[in-house]
């Protein structure tokens, strides 16, 4: 359809013209389709986090039930986690395929597998006084801070070869380690509650205290295999 513009100038009638575009020609918004844009290592990613999750479900039903099986079952989903954490960064390697997104996807992930499930399995285990908690909410703090300064800091950390040859502080999956411990101290009811102040702490909650503290040390490195 012709524009009438009675004598005004095109420019007056139409920003994009007087900006020097043209409306026909203008780049439409791409569509993010989610599915579509998912990597093979992706999927890998989303089963560690399912782990995670699964974890948590398992933990919340030993507490219902008391079967202690349900609690070793979920403290044994967290190493499953990290089989396939590691594997997601290897097949993305293999496929020249690593992105933003995926990069997003494995802190998410393993914020709830090696972060979020630990504690809520070590609640269930018995660290359940308020000290405790603390101490709890403290690791999951690390953990999280831990990993939004390896994604921010990532490129300025990879060199010329374009890869992370070190980490700062302890990587989050090395969680698994004080869980272990916990677990043993669980199988043989050694918790070791003792008063702070009045107040109860179980000493097996220092396990995740250390490894928090691991997490965000910014003097400790870790050479990336």
């Amino acid at each position: 359809m012709m524009l009438r513009t009675f004598g005004w100038p095109r420019s007056r009638l139409d920003p994009l013209a007087a900006a020097g575009h043209d409306a026909d020609v203008m780049p439409r918004r791409v569509h993010f389709s989610m599915i579509r844009g998912f990597h093979l290592a992706d999927l890998f990613t989303i089963a560690n986090g399912f782990c995670g999750v699964a974890a948590l479900f398992a933990a919340m039903t030993f507490l219902t039930t008391g079967d202690r099986r349900w609690l070793w079952g979920a403290a044994l989903l967290v190493p499953v986690a990290l089989v396939f954490d590691v594997l997601d960064g290897r097949i993305a390697r293999w496929r020249h395929a690593a992105s933003p997104m995926g990069r997003e996807l494995d802190s998410l992930a393993d914020v709830i597998s090696f972060g979020v499930a630990p504690a809520g399995i070590a609640f269930a285990a018995g660290l359940t006084s308020v000290l405790d908690q603390l101490v709890l909410m403290y690791f999951v703090g690390c953990g999280l801070s831990r990993l939004a300064r390896f994604n921010i800091t990532a490129e300025s950390m990879a060199g010329d070869a374009g890869k992370v040859s070190y980490f700062e502080g302890t990587p989050i999956p090395t969680s698994v380690v004080p869980l272990a411990l916990l677990m043993v101290a669980f199988q043989a009811d050694a918790l070791m509650p003792v008063s702070v102040l009045g107040a109860e702490l179980h000493l097996a909650s220092l396990l995740f205290f250390v490894s928090g503290s691991l997490m965000i040390s910014k003097t400790l490195r870790i050479p990336k295999l």
